[in-house]
């Protein structure tokens, strides 16, 4: 059964109408935006005004859990449902294929998630995106291992899990971490006592010198020295060194004894020319070690600049178990099991380099990626600016509390909605998700708040705020004139952003 927003896409236009007397103006820096509506209007709309434009998207979804499931067409999907998966899945794959046309080229996503519906998720983002272009996932440690969940259940989850998709891998370049590059390990010199024997393996020139030929020191750190590195594990199986080893070295032990050292010719990268292997130094090892210089490129960094930097791997385990649980107070608005912790975000924001990013989160929930964005650009002096895109969901027992008072059932309060009922848009707008945690807690987060006793000093930023509502269209394939008009006039600044902003009406399903 389709969704009742892709339904009414069929004859209707999403826009967005804004409410001046909810902006927050407080300097002149670029707008960041809060859309209140379904995202898959607000999606719609954006795919108009913001085509190819967003650097990041992160996304926080209903996980789907048996315990809180997600809305579907007005009703909770809760584990009875027997097409729950399917459900959720048809969910996420409209509002994904609309996100993507939002990413530019060298954009990335990172979706949460959980183990519900992690599998499925990997699935349908490998269609979505390219499994191509799948750049990892993240492990997040959500919760402290000593703190017990229900103790019926003979397994505790503690990890969560961040997909990490770009629009074009070979496009995008991560923002990876760096330090400074330390010879602290180069403390070795090697003696040679003798001449040695010479050999030849696979046309290179090899010199064995025997214990008792050759002698090793130590020596402060020092740009001439040489640093050594176990042959073992994957540098053994997996590298060029190790296949050096077993095809120099191991093969000569039983001649040449224990305690031996090679001094392999035409290796290497530190300008030495050679680099020396040793071989087993006791009985029943069977392991060697590497000998090699600072690399030249290094020495001649750190000689001209005093430094040279080195660029380091990005993990892919997290633990956040103590932010997670310190997060109820965070951005002034309480939000239980529906937050993530902004240091969270700021990692994963930041791994895309550009400091004047646009970000997209369109399940913003309490605000957090835009709480996060504007703490990210306090920190580093970037511009980022964020669009949010939020429903004004009320909690189910605000819902059925409101219902009883009105002597109503859950259903008719929802057809109330369809039909714009002034009494239960009201009792919506002043209780809604919005109402009650986004909007206020980008309010604090830009103008300051209390938490714990302590003032929270405010990130001075402007804020947007929109409304999404639908203009009614006699033929969805046909747009005229007319019906331009009038989008262009209800949807005012949001549209002048871009350019050729209706191009992609005639094209998508809304």
């Amino acid at each position: 059964m389709p969704e009742n927003v892709v339904v009414e896409c069929k004859n209707n236009l999403p826009i967005l109408r804004s409410k001046n007397n909810k902006d927050i103006v407080l300097n002149d820096s670029m707008d960041n935006v809060l859309i209140v509506g379904d995202n898959y209007h607000s999606l719609s709309v954006l795919n108009y005004t913001h085509s190819e434009v967003v650097d990041v998207i992160y996304i926080d979804p209903p996980y789907n859990t048996l315990k809180e499931g997600f809305i579907y067409n007005d009703k909770r999907v809760n584990q009875d449902d027997t097409y729950r998966h399917s459900k959720w899945l048809n969910f996420m794959e409209k509002r994904l294929k609309l996100a993507r046309d939002l990413l530019k080229k060298d954009g990335i996503i990172f979706i949460s998630i959980d183990d519900n519906e992690y599998a499925q998720l990997k699935l349908l983002c490998d269609q979505i995106f390219g499994e191509e272009n799948l750049l990892d996932t993240f492990h997040i440690q959500v919760r402290y291992a000593e703190k017990s969940l229900n103790e019926k259940y003979p397994f505790q989850k503690l990890i969560e899990y961040v997909l990490i998709y770009a629009n074009d891998r070979n496009r995008f370049k991560a923002n990876q971490p760096v330090e400074d590059y330390s010879i602290d390990k180069f403390i070795y010199k090697i003696t040679e006592k003798t001449s040695g024997e010479t050999f030849t393996v696979n046309g290179r020139n090899v010199t064995v010198f025997k214990k008792g030929e050759w002698e090793i020191s130590k020596d402060e750190p020092s740009l001439t020295n040489l640093k050594e590195t176990w042959i073992s594990g994957s540098i053994y199986s997996k590298t060029g060194h190790g296949k050096m080893y077993q095809n120099v070295v191991e093969p000569r032990v039983t001649l040449d004894g224990l305690g031996s050292i090679y001094k392999i010719e035409g290796i290497g990268e530190d300008g030495l020319g050679y680099r020396y292997y040793t071989g087993p130094q006791r009985k029943n090892a069977t392991k060697g070690k590497m000998f090699s210089g600072v690399p030249t490129t290094r020495v001649e960094e750190i000689e001209e600049a005093g430094e040279s930097i080195k660029v380091k791997s990005i993990v892919n385990y997290y633990d956040y178990s103590a932010d997670f649980g310190n997060i109820r107070h965070e951005g002034g608005v309480n939000f239980p099991g529906g937050k993530k912790p902004i240091k969270l975000l700021k990692k994963l924001i930041n791994i895309h380099p550009n400091k004047d990013a646009i970000i997209l989160d369109f399940f913003a929930g309490s605000g957090s990626t835009g709480h996060a964005v504007l703490d990210l650009n306090l920190d580093d002096e970037g511009s980022r600016r964020f669009i949010l895109c939020t429903n004004n969901e009320v909690d189910e027992k605000e819902i059925s509390k409101y219902c009883k008072e009105n002597n109503i059932t859950i259903s008719d309060y929802y057809e109330l909605l369809r039909q714009k009922d002034r009494k239960a848009m009201k009792f919506t707008e002043a209780n809604g998700l919005a109402a009650t945690k986004t909007y206020p807690r980008m309010a604090n987060v830009i103008k300051g708040y209390k938490a714990d006793k302590s003032e929270i000093a405010g990130i001075a930023s402007n804020l947007k705020y929109y409304e999404t509502d639908l203009i009614k269209i006699n033929d969805i394939k046909k747009v005229t004139d007319k019906d331009r008009n009038e989008l262009t006039l209800q949807a005012g600044d949001m549209i002048s952003l871009k350019e050729n902003t209706f191009i992609n009406i005639e094209t998508n399903e809304c």
